[in-house]
This record gives C-alpha cells, structure tokens and sequence, in this order.
C-alpha cells in the first residue's frame, strides 16, 4: 500500500510538472457559448476556413441551426457547402490518406478538440502563428511547434513574426523571451479584429465540443431558483415540526 502511494505521489507531481513546465503562457479565451451572435460568427468562421480539411462529425447541421437560433433556410444558405441535406453529420470530402500525404499528418476531427485542449490553449495557438521559411507550410506555431497546419486566417490577422529579447527579472537575472509582432505595422486594426474572430471561432468550438450544455446553462439558474424557494419553504416546515419539541 505504502509503495502505491508513492508511485501516485510521484505519478502526480511528474504530471504538474509537465503541465507546468516550458511551454507558452495562454491567454484567456474569455468565450461565452450562451452569445449566439458570436456562435454564428463562429460558425461562418469554420465552414469558410476550417471545413476544406476539418470535420466536426458528430454534429449535424439541422442540430447546430437549430442551438444557433437559425432557421433550416439560412443554414442551408450561408452554412451548407459540402451537402443539401439539412440532416446530414458536418464531415469532409477530403480522404485521410491525401490529408495525410499533403499535410504529413491526417487533419483531425475537431468534434471534441475544445473539451480535449482548453478554450484558452485554442485562443492562444490560434494567435500564435508566425512566419518560419524552414517549414513546409512557411508557418510555425508558438503553442505547437512544427505544426504541419499552415494559417489559414492570415489574411484576417497579418503575417507575424518572432522577436527576441532579453529581460532582467526581480532578481536581477537576465533571460530570452520570445514575442511575436506583425510584420507590417498596417495591419495592426486588422489584427485587433482577429482576436474577436478567434474568440467566435473558439466559441463556436467549444459548443461543438459539448452541445448540451447550452441546455445545462439554461437549466441552472432554474434550478437554483426552485432550490431557495423550496430552502424557505423547507426552514419554515422545519420550524413547524420541531416547535412542539423545544
């Protein structure tokens, strides 16, 4: 028993310090799956720039207009690329073995990738690209590096770049940091924007990722309610049995 715990211990703070350890600070997603205009935003976003190689194939569009506050007629026209059947599941033409053969790896199903990821680690590497002529794509990624993805929102961001500086901490130490800034300046406006475009696509990801709870979070506060009125109801009851006691 003794040697159990302390291969969990161990087990344990290996994986905080994993977690911990290296990587790219992320930045707060900040998403709110209740905003269905950021939804829909969302999901224009990923149909025009994400659906030519990612499937989300446990959702179907009828199911997805439907949580979107959509009517079939609008889904179907401004949603729908790739089917005409408003029931089909949102899957992709494209054949693992030639994803495989472009990309070097098979694009993924992102069904789950919110739940799987953290919305903040999507924010964050969804921001994250910047140019690197050594990779097959001209792009690499803070947050993955050597990602064989290539930015497909560029055009909606501008081309970033890697700085490099140096910091003297609290402590006096010096150390590298590496930033990423855009290449050119212009695009600065462009940039801002991008960062609510993230954030809806992101959005729309995470509802993907768990559409129920679209239905949790309207639940809630109905069900917080019933229980403070029922408390009130049930103190008072209380006091009526145990008056006769006392």
């Amino acid at each position: 028993m003794r040697r159990f715990i302390l291969g969990l211990t161990l087990l344990l703070s290996t994986s905080i310090a994993l977690a911990s350890g290296g990587g790219v600070e992320l930045q707060k997603a900040h998403n709110d799956i209740t905003d269905k205009a950021s939804l829909q935003a969302g999901a224009q976003l990923f149909v025009n720039y994400c659906m030519g190689c990612h499937s989300t194939k446990y959702s179907r569009y009828q199911r997805v207009a439907t949580d979107l506050g959509l009517s079939n007629e609008e889904m179907m026209k401004n949603l729908m690329f790739t089917t005409n059947k408003i029931g089909e599941t949102m899957t992709i033409a494209m054949d693992a073995d030639d994803g495989e053969r472009w990309f070097g790896v098979t694009p993924p199903d992102l069904s789950t990738i919110a739940r799987a990821r953290g919305t903040d680690w999507l924010y964050t590497y969804l921001l994250s690209f910047y140019l690197d002529p050594s990779r097959p794509m001209g792009v690499n990624n803070l947050v993955f590096k050597d990602v064989g993805m290539p930015h497909v929102l560029w055009d909606r961001q501008g081309w970033q770049k890697v700085v490099h500086e140096t910091v003297t901490d609290s402590h006096g130490k010096t150390h590298e940091v590496i930033k990423l800034e855009l290449v050119d300046k212009a695009d600065e406006a462009k940039a801002d924007n991008y960062r609510q475009d993230v954030r809806n696509l992101v959005n729309f990801l995470d509802y993907v990722g768990e559409p129920a709870k679209l239905i949790r979070y309207d639940l809630g506060w109905k069900v917080l309610l019933f229980l403070a009125i029922f408390f009130v109801f049930a103190y008072f009851l209380k006091k009526e049995y145990w008056r006769d006691v006392h």
